[in-house]
């Protein structure tokens, strides 16, 4: 089987333009870490482990994206993963809208909805699914 390029003149725009995708998402996720810091600071000391592991996941986040956005087809299994938790939010914010007293259903929605579209974009544009050649 004969290694092909990863990507051919024309798929110089769409890679550039899926890596663009990904250092948005790498740069949103750590504005909300740095915005959590103050959520942490205020939390209520019931929720104040979930706060900062909430915050965390935003900085590990935002490294996985980074990661893929340098080499989008070298962490072919990163790709599934962030794709599957950002959809996985979503679609449970959904489910939970319908009890008024769960908060916060309405941010999950926005931000890892548009987070959902932008990495399946990212994901196509970058062709996630081939293999970087072996070196």
């Amino acid at each position: 089987m004969a290694n092909r390029p990863a990507t051919t003149d024309g798929g110089r725009v769409r890679d550039r333009a899926g890596r663009v995708l990904l250092w948005l998402s790498a740069v949103g996720a750590v504005g909300a870490a740095v915005g959590a810091y103050g959520t942490v600071a205020d939390a209520e000391p019931a929720v104040t482990v979930v706060e900062t592991w909430r915050a965390y996941g935003f900085v590990v986040f935002a490294g996985l994206f980074a990661l893929l956005a340098v080499r989008p087809r070298g962490y072919r299994g990163v790709w599934p993963l962030v794709i599957f938790h950002k959809v996985a939010m979503t679609v449970t914010a959904l489910v939970y809208a319908r009890n008024a007293a769960i908060e916060g259903t309405g941010s999950i929605l926005i931000w890892d909805g548009t987070l959902s579209v932008l990495l399946v974009l990212a994901f196509v544009l970058c062709r996630g699914w081939v293999a970087e050649p072996r070196r």
